[in-house]
């Protein structure tokens, strides 16, 4: 994640004073007028960055112009961001609302600051654009220009427009004039990256890197239902192939139209074991009118929406869908066809749906405004670069050489897991930390908060006996969004404090959102203990660090860890996209530098602890359902001799896991089962291996 950060040295111009702010009382009492945006200089700003931080602050906002683009276009997502980028940048006045998942408004009213929501957010625009000095053009031909628009927009002090909001932001009443016209500039996204690296990277922060996809998917229009029928589905967590067979479907009522839709689909979305084909065969009359392997050029032409499914060459080759995913095929059947019969080869949890009606397709996409407001304030540059395609790989590359031992790359990556692996591995190959940001809103306006002093609860002794001794980890604290989005969702399930749980976290809301961390460790009850998620101060693959500055970062974010209360580190170590233990050289320095009483290790489908220079570690078997979880702790004690204590690590899969069901798997266990915090687990693994009680 990050290497030295004494090495921090390109400094972003900025003041080192703050602001201080009046705020309301009562979260319902926001009502108060910020001040004349036309006072405010767009050409100042107000950000702090010592060299010795990982990330940088904003001055404390005052008051907050609220804009709810949540069910805007596209277009407005990325006009707004880019505007809230450049305003905020001198002092935080714009907020965006552009999710709900936890609640539109909770994080806002925990800022404790007075806002104003505006009926209309071209009153937001009407009152800032003194601040605009103009707009970027991007080509709707060329999707990466987004990103290139989007640096544009922060170096220039613009924003980042549609071809369509052009024309009406050069007119009365905003009369902006054109910055930089990108329509045909590039040829594809190759040519439009390198000429920003060419152009734009002498100019941009090299501090930070921002790797966003410039578009995303379409929100459904509410007005085109799903019109899909279940015509097959697995009725058991199937999960082992054990089901694999030719499924004839017969959908011959869906022939009053041309086209039939066919949707393979996740029976079972909450355990992440979706369905799996191997092979397709379309007979309409008997005919074959569709035969082909997924991933294979043949399947083509039928693909009619891919969503968010993989590909992999395992079991001679298939296409999955897990986690509620899916993927659609199209088949067009000749006039007159009286029977329509697919047969799947495919196993695991699959539900089958089929519809004559066109439906949606994910390959819809606009842009989306999710952390450019920070990219542009800080003038970083933004990219998106595919790992897996060596002339772009070389190109990324190429700008983490450029930059210092413990730069962040916030965002994230294309391809999904492969990207993650592959991506990771790369940048901590270079010395740079990873902090998955890409759906993070209002960066630049949380961090404006401060920290508070708030004291960890200590857990109780627990005395070490012939016990099978169970900790529960909640994944993704590697991940920004997930504490604005998820973890805040966990976090308030009223069973939550039932159940001893582990929380990991980023260490680096310390910086980016203190507000948050802020309401995480004060609301945190006696079972609830937050820990830092991978691996440490961000997210890095250890063994890929390089060694000669390794020690020295962990070294430098130790006071993270200790600022945050987040002592012991969950791990992810990959190298070539598998798990590997800790090497011998990076366990010594996360016991020297770090000094926790143990860490966690990886996200399997094994546990076992291990000792390793002194250190506890304890690898994590990751679940994501509740009866995954009763049948491992299950079959750990069937194998268990109860002649000495048993240690299991349970990594609870954030996405489909709730404390409300970790209370269901406790309540499954018999009187031979304790369990405990990671402070309470690593200090029984220490007194069952005579180690110091305290490192």
């Amino acid at each position: 994640m990050i290497r030295k950060l004494t090495a921090l040295s390109l400094a972003l111009v900025c003041t080192m004073s703050f602001s201080s702010g009046t705020f309301a009382e009562s979260p319902q009492d926001k009502s108060a007028e910020p001040q004349n945006a036309a006072n405010q200089s767009a050409s100042n700003s107000s950000i702090s960055w010592p060299k010795d931080q990982m990330l940088p602050n904003f001055k404390q906002a005052k008051q907050l112009d609220v804009a709810d683009i949540y069910d805007a276009p596209g277009d407005i997502k990325l006009l707004f961001s880019t505007l809230q980028g450049i305003v905020n940048r001198q002092e935080p006045r714009i907020y965006l609302l552009e999710n709900k998942e936890e609640g539109k408004f909770k994080w806002l009213n925990d800022l404790d600051v007075n806002y104003r929501v505006h009926d209309s957010y071209w009153d937001i625009l009407k009152r800032y654009k003194g601040e605009v000095k103009g707009i970027v053009i991007y080509d709707p031909a060329v999707p990466d220009s987004i990103n290139v628009a989007t640096t544009l927009a922060g170096l220039k002090g613009g924003v980042a427009v549609s071809p369509e909001l052009a024309a009406q932001l050069k007119a009365a009443p905003y009369n902006l004039s054109v910055i930089q016209d990108l329509q045909g500039k590039f040829k594809d996204k190759l040519d439009a990256y390198t000429w920003q690296y060419e152009n734009l990277w002498k100019d941009a922060t090299h501090r930070m890197l921002v790797g966003l996809s410039p578009d995303t998917t379409a929100r459904v229009p509410v007005e085109q239902p799903d019109r899909f029928e279940t015509v097959a589905q697995e009725p058991k967590e199937e999960r082992d192939a054990a089901n694999r067979k030719v499924y004839d479907l017969d959908l011959s009522k869906y022939l009053s139209k041309p086209d039939v839709y066919v949707k393979f689909g996740d029976a079972f979305p909450a355990d992440g074991w979706g369905a799996a084909v191997h092979e397709i065969t379309v007979k309409a009359d008997g005919q074959v009118i569709a035969h082909f392997l997924p991933g294979k050029p043949e399947e083509e032409p039928f693909l009619y929406d891919p969503q968010s499914s993989q590909v992999s060459d395992g079991s001679g080759g298939h296409r999955f869908a897990d986690n509620g995913r899916y993927f659609t095929y199209k088949f067009t059947p000749p006039a007159g066809t009286k029977e329509l019969v697919v047969s799947a080869d495919m196993w695991n949890q699959y539900k089958v749906s089929a519809s004559n009606e066109k439906p949606f397709t994910s390959l819809t996409k606009e842009p989306y405004g999710y952390l450019r407001d920070y990219a542009v304030a800080n003038k970083a540059m933004v990219f998106w670069l595919d790992s897996n395609v060596p002339e772009q790989k070389a190109l990324f590359e190429k700008i983490l050489s450029d930059v210092q031992p413990g730069t962040p790359y916030l965002g994230w990556f294309n391809n999904d897991v492969e990207g993650e692996f592959n991506g990771v591995e790369i940048t901590s190959n270079h010395g740079v930390y990873v902090l998955a940001a890409d759906w993070f809103s209002n960066l630049t306006v949380f961090s404006g908060s401060k920290p508070k002093d708030v004291k960890s609860k200590t857990p109780a002794p627990v005395k070490l006996e012939n016990k099978i001794y169970v900790s529960y980890t909640f994944s993704e604290g590697d991940n920004l969004q997930y504490n604005q989005h998820r973890m805040r969702i966990l976090w308030d399930d009223p069973s939550r404090g039932q159940v001893p749980i582990n929380w990991t976290s980023s260490p680096l809301l310390y910086d980016a959102a203190p507000v948050m961390l802020n309401y995480f460790r004060s609301t945190a009850t006696a079972n609830d203990q937050i820990i830092a998620g991978p691996s440490g101060a961000g997210y890095f693959y250890p063994d890929a660090w390089p060694d000669s500055s390794f020690a020295d970062f962990l070294k430098s974010s130790k006071k993270y860890l200790k600022q945050t209360g987040m002592d012991i580190p969950y791990i992810l170590n990959r190298v070539d996209g598998q798990n590997i233990p800790l090497s011998d050289a990076k366990s010594t320095a996360y016991r020297k530098e770090y000094n926790p009483s143990g860490v966690f290790l990886s996200w399997g489908d094994t546990t076992e602890v291990q000792i390793s220079n002194g250190l506890p570690v304890s690898t994590i078997r990751g679940i994501s359902a509740v009866s995954e979880g009763k049948k491992i702790l299950a079959d750990a004690k069937a194998k268990w001799d109860g002649k000495s204590p048993l240690f299991i690590s349970i990594g609870l899969l954030a996405w489909s896991l709730t404390p409300t069901d970790v209370v269901a798997i406790t309540d499954s266990l018999g009187p031979e089962y304790d369990v405990v915090l990671a402070d309470q687990y690593f200090s029984l693994i220490r007194q069952a291996n005579k180690l110091p009680s305290k490192p």
